[in-house]
């Protein structure tokens, strides 16, 4: 891995508030930067930075800039956020819907800081009743709702777009996905979990709800898993899946989740991601259950997190688009392997219908 990887990982665990395994000096100031933006994590970044000796400390001007950004970027913009979501809820609520968030802000709320958590879409699930919501909002609010996506219709509020779910995981896309989604909507129809948030627009609390810790805590391993096996994953959703344990562990029903995990053939992946949250972030091992990993494959999903030999990002044109889709197939064969019961070709064939019955997630 690039020389830079140790002191990145090492200022992460700073900024999120645990403690150093070794010093921290001649760092690459610009790759932190670099490093930090990939990963979302250019505030936490910063935090570390603060807690260094003076003398380690990159350029006064440089740092200056930095802390800018971050209130721009991250400050700014999660009060932006909190104030469309409250506003949103409100909006349901007085017709009689519920909303619960999922990912986002209801990782950030595990956070020490959930201010310097990235946040991007606001995605909801209202416990099976989006079609009513999509057409209050079309009807009362003009708004227009865009149904070319698998598991959940789009449409923007304010300055943010929003994910509305009717699936929490693609169905199409594998097998397994069907049999999941039971579990998944089980477990969604729990309304006992929820936070007040004040509608700026009203002055007046609202309810939004958030998901169980047993439906949180598979859904982020599931959810996570999906985006290795396909593409990969940043340090920020692994440290979403270690802040989210470390709050609610007590509360999860471990034997519960691993069976689950051990029957859709997860349970590498979620081993995997525990070791890295215990050995490489700083977590303490006593907040996660008592398994095992295996050092060289743990390893390799971290060496893979930090510096992911392919990315979404596709070439504009067809033929050369194909060709790298071709090669970030078979290079990321390893993490199908891994991460689900079904062959490769198994998962190839389904997600060529997944494309044809949806053209736009092409």
């Amino acid at each position: 891995m690039h020389p830079s990887i140790d002191p990145f990982l090492s200022l992460i665990r700073l900024g999120v508030g645990h403690s150093l395994t070794a010093a921290v000096k001649d760092v690459d100031w610009t790759k932190m930067e670099v490093f930090a933006a990939q990963h979302g994590l250019s505030a936490v970044l910063i935090d570390g930075i603060e807690k260094l000796p003076e003398n380690c400390r990159p350029p006064k001007e440089l740092l200056l800039q930095w802390i800018g950004e971050c209130l721009q970027s991250y400050e700014y913009r999660y009060d932006s956020y909190r104030r469309a979501i409250a506003e949103l809820a409100s909006f349901y609520n007085t017709h009689e819907l519920k909303m619960m968030i999922i990912k986002g802000y209801a990782c950030g709320l595990d956070w020490p800081k959930p201010e310097h958590r990235p946040y991007g879409d606001i995605d909801i699930w209202q416990f099976g009743e989006y079609k009513k919501g999509d057409s209050l909002l079309e009807k009362e609010k003009g708004i227009e709702i865009d149904n070319s996506h698998h598991h959940h219709t789009v449409f923007n509020w304010g300055e943010f777009s929003v994910e509305n779910h009717y699936d929490f995981n693609n169905v199409h896309h594998h097998k397994s996905s069907a049999e999941l989604e039971k579990i998944f909507k089980e477990l969604g129809q729990d309304d006992t979990h929820y936070v007040e948030m004040m509608d700026a627009s009203t002055g007046s609390a609202t309810k939004v709800y958030i998901p169980s810790p047993n439906l949180h805590a598979l859904f982020l391993i599931k959810h996570s898993m999906t985006d290795f096996a396909a593409f990969y994953v940043t340090l920020r959703q692994v440290l979403d899946w270690g802040f989210f344990v470390e709050k609610h562990g007590k509360e999860i029903d471990w034997g519960w989740l691993q069976s689950v995990l051990d029957k859709f053939h997860m349970k590498e992946f979620f081993n995997c991601i525990n070791a890295i949250c215990v050995e490489d972030l700083g977590f303490s091992s006593s907040i996660f259950p008592n398994v095992q990993f295996n050092p060289f494959l743990k390893e390799k999903v971290l060496s893979d997190i930090l510096e992911p030999k392919f990315t979404r990002e596709e070439p504009a044109s067809m033929i050369p688009g194909l060709i790298f889709k071709i090669r970030r197939w078979e290079g990321n064969a390893w993490k199908h392997e891994m991460c689900y019961n079904e062959s490769l070709w198994s998962g190839f064939w389904s997600g060529v219908w997944n494309h044809v019955s949806k053209p736009a997630s092409i």
